[in-house]
């Protein structure tokens, strides 16, 4: 399934939201909350462990509501389980994807793919996996009401043709398919497993039904999570033998990895870092990831010319909201989606970052020129431009960065503050939409590829508030989620991302990093986003031998 915006409620750090909203000390607003924030730096892995770690404590945002991912697809879940379950292909820490538990696949025309599976895997309980399990774990993720389901749109038919083999044909090309199998799309369960457990799948008592690195070892409910080392596993050993979750938010979160209650996290939240970023004995790592901070215009019209749209992006200071509103823990942006979607093909997508217009860093006397420019032909709206957000620091600055931005080139903004409990309505309901006439949100995406969030402004999207329309962007963007080939995929994105920039439908304003916690004895683990889908516990160890 491809992943949206991210949760921020009431219990905003609790949930990992990316608006800062005070939990563990606000930032420092100087630009950076330290030496290590300074000198941000995206890497996609820590160095090497040298030896084991015997039990590693590790800390969640919050419990998960279910180990079950095809019925709750929690992040929270993820990171236990990413250790637990395997698929059938594996992002890998740089973002790239790669066959897993299928050996290698072939594609004996462009509708149909062919998965031959290892025949060395084993699940938990020493049962080899077979075809069969397989193609019941497929199927399940495509059953209706499933989290997945709607990767599995353009499959025709999926059968076992051999004892090792799984044959998928298509109603026409996916190239995001193969991708989404990387995903919670590819899991692969135990079919024996699944149906004994029946309604009570995932939840706590019950064992997993996985084939990972590590087995499910007691889900006590509100307490903690264990999962310990699979000895019979098929794959690298991990060096790491066991690790307890347990959750905790605010402060209580960032005083457990200060005191070494805890060993580690992956936080979706930048403050958590930065009121760590100078304590003594833990290591902060920041990595590639999809997400991005981005203004939504919404169908209520205040920015449907899209000449306003881009005069606003023009005109707004993304290192100042970098700055005063995250502590310097994001990056100005100028894409959609993070440079953890570049996957595949990096150097095209980096040489186009580099290259697309319309979102300076800090706006220049000729970058408020030229928008002051686009404001005179598009006409100054009569009304008022309507910003919603909600009273969390980091959108708070935002929203006043857009109110000043405006108004530097001569319109008239007016920011509407919601409770953070209300926000998230912002992104599904059209009628909560209609009071604004853009929000400060922010958006990710499950695969490491830019085309995924691109579909997002084709005609008819559900999520093409502003009415965009271009033929040359459609065409673009269907025929490179039908493009198989990735050096004629990443010039078709780079085509069609062009075109998004240029007509502004969403205003970028920061990428957002992966960030990871760890403890100073600890190194190992990957740094990037991939730690929802990767067995990062597996490459988690002690820094000395």
């Amino acid at each position: 399934m491809k992943l949206t915006h991210t949760l921020t409620t009431a219990a905003a750090c609790m949930a990992g939201a990316l608006a800062l909203a005070g939990c563990g000390g606000a930032p420092d607003n100087s630009g950076g909350s330290g030496k290590k924030a300074a000198n941000l730096k995206l890497t996609a892995t820590t160095p090497a462990a040298n030896g084991p770690a015997g039990t590693v404590k590790w800390l969640l945002e919050d419990e998960p509501d279910s180990l079950d991912l095809d019925t709750q697809g929690t992040s929270a879940g993820r990171v236990i389980l990413s250790n637990v379950c395997e698929r059938l292909y594996q992002l890998r820490p740089d973002m790239s994807v790669r066959p897993h538990l299928a050996a290698k696949e072939s594609r004996p025309d462009d509708r149909t793919l062919v998965l031959t599976l290892r025949d060395d895997v084993t699940f938990h309980d020493g049962a080899k996996m077979t075809a069969d399990d397989v193609l019941f774990s497929l199927k399940r993720h495509a059953a209706d009401g499933m989290e997945q389901s709607d990767e599995f749109e353009h499959v025709k038919s999926m059968k076992a043709t051999g004892e090792h083999e799984i044959t998928v044909r298509f109603s026409r090309p996916d190239a995001m398919f193969a991708k989404a199998l990387a995903g919670d799309a590819g899991i692969i369960y135990q079919r024996k497993a699944v149906e004994k457990a029946g309604k009570e799948f995932g939840t706590p008592g019950r064992p997993d039904a996985c084939t990972g690195p590590y087995a499910l070892q007691s889900w006590k409910s509100g307490d903690s999570v264990a999962i310990a080392r699979y000895d019979d596993y098929w794959g690298k050993k991990p060096l790491t033998g066991k690790v307890v979750f347990t959750w905790a938010a605010d402060s209580a979160m960032v005083n457990a990895l200060k005191t070494g209650a805890a060993d580690g996290a992956y936080t979706e939240a930048p403050n958590t870092a930065a009121a760590l970023d100078s304590a003594k004995g833990v290591d902060l790592h920041f990595g590639p990831s999809t997400a991005v901070l981005t203004l939504m215009p919404t169908e209520r019209g205040g920015l449907a010319d899209p000449k306003i749209r881009r005069a606003l992006s023009l005109a707004l200071d993304r290192t100042g909201i970098a700055k005063s509103g995250y502590g310097g823990l994001v990056e100005p942006w100028n894409l959609p989606a993070g440079s953890g979607a570049w996957g595949y093909e990096k150097a095209a997508f980096a040489a186009a970052q580099k290259s697309t217009g319309h979102a300076p860093a800090k706006p220049g006397a000729k970058d408020l020129a030229r928008a002051k420019e686009l404001v005179k032909e598009a006409g100054v709206p009569k009304d008022p431009i309507l910003i919603g957000t909600d009273s969390t620091q980091g959108r708070t600055v935002m929203a006043n960065a857009v109110r000043a931005a405006l108004e530097q080139i001569g319109l008239r903004g007016e920011i509407k503050t919601v409770p953070p409990s209300e926000f998230e309505t912002f992104y599904g309901d059209k009628a909560k939409r209609a009071e604004v006439d853009l929000f400060v949100g922010d958006w990710y995406i499950s695969k490491s590829d830019p085309v995924g969030v691109l579909d997002n402004a084709l005609s008819g999207s559900e999520n093409n508030w502003t009415g965009f329309k271009d033929k040359a962007y459609d065409a673009a963007v269907n025929k490179a989620l039908a493009t198989i080939d990735d050096a004629e995929r990443a010039r078709l994105t780079v085509k069609a991302q062009r075109l998004f920039t240029d007509a502004s439908v969403w205003i970028p304003v920061a990428q957002i990093p992966s960030t990871l916690i760890l403890s100073g004895k600890l190194t190992g683990a990957p740094a990037s986003m991939a730690y929802l889908y990767y067995p990062w516990a597996a490459d988690l160890g002690a820094k000395k031998g």
